[in-house]
This record gives C-alpha cells, sequence and structure tokens, in this order.
C-alpha cells in the first residue's frame, strides 16, 4: 500500500458553505475509497475562493480589515471542518473505524522571495467592471484568470518547509488520516527568531508537493476538472497524456501548453516531485477517476 498526498482545488469546492458540504459529501467518497484499500492519505485543498468570501466578509465599516494569514487560517479551519465531519459520517457507513485530524498548517516562505513583488495568485470571486475599477482606483491587483474573468491577485511565494511536518508524521503513524496544507498553508516568515504571518497566497499543488516530499510519499495525486492534462488544449490538435516524463516538461512548458495559474502550476508541481526520487509518481486527474488513475487505467502520469 502506498502513503498518497492528495491535493483538491479550491474552485471544486462550492461558492458558499452551503454548496461546500454537499461537494464535499462527493469528494470523500473516492478519498475513503482509496483509504479502504489500504493507503495513507493526506488532504490538502485549495482555498482561493474562500479566502476571498472570508476577507470580503470583513470590509464592513465597523469591521476591521482581516490580515491574509488570518483568511487563511480560518478557511482552513472551516473547509477542515466540512472535510472532516463528512470524511467520519463515510468512515461510519462503511463500518470503518478510521479518525480524521484537520491540522491548522503553517508553511515556511522566503521574505525576499521574488513572488511579492509580482502578485499572481488569484483569490475572491470572479470581478464586475466595477469592481476592477475600483480596484484599481485603490492600487489592488487584478488578472485574467485562464480567460474565465477578472479577479484579486495576490503574491504566492514558493514553499520552504512545513512546520507542522513532525506532528503529520506522527499522526499517519498512528493510522488518522489527515487533512493538511488547506490553501497551499499559512505563509509564515522567520524574523528575529520568530515566526510572523505574512500577506500572500501560496498555491496548493507546490505546498502539496513540499508536504509529500517532506513525509516521503509514494504519489502525489493533483485532483483538478480534467481526466488528463493535454498538448494544445482547446485546439483541434488538442492531444491527451497518459505519461508525462520529467525530461520533456519544460520544452513543454517553453511551448505554452500549460495555462498560468491554471494547468502550469500542477504540472510544475508534479514534476518537481517525480524528480524528487527515481520512485516517486505524480498523477493529475478528476476527482471521479482518482481510483482508476491510481491503478493506471486514466489520468496523467508524471515520472
Amino acid at each position: 500500500m502506498s502513503k498518497i498526498v492528495i491535493a483538491l482545488g479550491g474552485n471544486a469546492l462550492g461558492n458558499n458553505p452551503e454548496e461546500q458540504k454537499k461537494a464535499v459529501a462527493r469528494t470523500v467518497v473516492t478519498i475513503a475509497d482509496l483509504v479502504a484499500q489500504g493507503h495513507e492519505v493526506v488532504i490538502g485543498h485549495g482555498n482561493g475562493p474562500q479566502v476571498g468570501m472570508i476577507q470580503k466578509a470583513f470590509e464592513g465599516e465597523e469591521t476591521p480589515k482581516m490580515p491574509l494569514p488570518e483568511c487563511g487560517a480560518m478557511s482552513q479551519g472551516y473547509i477542515g471542518y466540512h472535510m472532516q465531519n463528512a470524511l467520519v459520517n463515510e468512515f461510519s457507513r462503511r463500518r470503518m473505524k478510521k479518525n480524521v485530524v484537520t491540522m491548522i498548517t503553517r508553511v515556511l516562505v522566503d521574505e525576499k522571495d521574488e513572488a511579492f513583488k509580482h502578485p499572481t495568485k488569484p483569490i475572491g470571486h470572479f470581478l464586475s467592471e466595477e469592481e476592477i475599477m475600483a480596484c484599481q482606483v485603490q492600487g489592488i491587483a487584478v488578472m485574467e484568470d485562464a480567460g474565465r474573468g477578472f479577479r484579486q491577485v495576490v503574491a504566492s511565494p514558493k514553499p520552504v518547509d512545513i512546520l507542522e511536518k513532525e506532528s503529520l508524521l506522527s499522526l499517519l503513524k498512528a493510522g488518522v488520516v489527515v487533512i493538511a496544507g488547506g490553501g497551499g498553508g499559512i505563509p509564515v516568515i522567520r524574523h528575529n527568531g520568530e515566526y510572523q504571518g505574512i500577506s500572500a497566497v501560496i498555491d496548493k499543488d507546490f505546498t502539496g508537493e513540499k508536504l509529500a516530499e517532506l513525509i516521503d510519499a509514494d504519489i502525489f495525486m493533483i485532483l483538478t476538472a480534467v481526466e488528463q492534462v493535454a498538448l494544445n488544449f482547446g485546439k483541434p490538435n488538442e492531444k491527451k497524456c497518459t505519461l508525462l516524463k520529467v525530461e520533456d516538461i519544460p520544452a513543454l512548458i517553453e511551448e505554452g501548453h500549460f495555462a498560468e495559474g491554471s494547468m502550469l502550476p500542477k504540472v510544475q508541481a508534479a514534476c518537481a516531485f517525480a524528480s524528487s526520487h527515481p520512485r516517486k509518481t505524480a498523477i493529475i486527474t478528476s476527482l471521479e477517476k482518482a481510483a482508476e488513475a491510481l491503478n493506471g487505467h486514466t489520468g496523467t502520469r508524471i515520472e
């Protein structure tokens, strides 16, 4: 059996708490299937839409603005709660005795990371023309998100370390299913010997990859909206990929096959994990096809 780190997209979790509970109830069926097969599972998730909703909720005149690290922590808590509750319920239906823990996860970043000069990570909802103009007046960076519309963007530094990794390993050894690194983790820096939160949102795929490396996972699985990675995506000559070799990926990135803010970070993170050791494998596929992809019947494997 394998140790698997799963990265789930935040956009798959709905636009409000009620939608999220319904989405998570569907999601945990696939995760429970993997646990039932005997795999050790760590679950990470995105929080782009959710952290934006939290931030917006604190924009009232009488409510102090909530910093991004705190928004990230809140999103870890309430997304983790929904996922933890749904997983426990699913295990109970299957008469499986499994404990599930949501871990508030801090992720160390470099305060000199160039990402702080060039915000690229979309958060929150898609903006109307009026909201875009308001952001421009306030000096808030916005960017088009994969051709779907404009969203606010913030800095997205690369993860350096997962501060809770030892605790996570202890939980796995005890047979616990762990939800960790939610939203890419809470970004912190080391300043004057102390950890401090910093305004950013780390890409959950890169955090998932770092986590998978640090806990010596066998498989890093990125579950997204498509069943397989495609070259020439959306074009008449689109080609779906069953296997991508690490040595071929830089050239494919250079040719522009993977959209920034969409498939590009997933492929980069998968490539980094597969490069970390000859026996490591990354898989990119849809939630519905996770079990099939794990058995090699679909999805895109990066080796």
